[in-house]
């Protein structure tokens, strides 16, 4: 799958053939949107790719620092797409950590009141009619 031969590939084309989007067009709005940057730096779709460069994808509440290992163009296996990078020690650790933070944040929120029922409706009305 990978071409040996490749030395430099689109960022929205690599991030497509490692898996990160599902399709180069999402690939293109997480890089205008400014959701990619390599080395530090916002980037254009369009901007080639060489071994070695350092990236951060953020998607979602995630946020990773990834090694280019070696290019492609071509989408192969998940098995493959992941020879295509490795993650930072330091991205997987924070990670992890945000992961635990927002678990523990989840159960102390407050929740949402459910609709009332159709004793508490009777209240509301009565009460907005006395208003009126």
């Amino acid at each position: 799958m990978a071409d040996t031969t490749l030395v430099k590939v689109r960022i929205d084309k690599w991030l497509w053939a490692a898996r990160f989007f599902k399709t180069r067009s999402l690939a293109k709005q997480a890089i205008e949107g400014g959701k990619i940057h390599i080395d530090g730096r916002r980037v254009k779709p369009s901007k080639e790719l060489e071994v070695g460069a350092k990236l951060v994808v953020r998607q979602g509440f995630e946020e990773k620092e990834v090694i280019v290992v070696s290019l492609a163009d071509q989408r192969g296996p998940a098995s493959f797409a992941a020879t295509l990078y490795t993650e930072t020690e330091a991205s997987t650790a924070k990670r992890a950590l945000r992961a635990e933070e927002r678990k523990a944040m989840a159960g102390s929120q407050l929740r949402t009141p459910t609709k009332p029922n159709t004793r508490q409706r009777r209240h509301i009305h009565r009460f907005k009619r006395e208003l009126d």
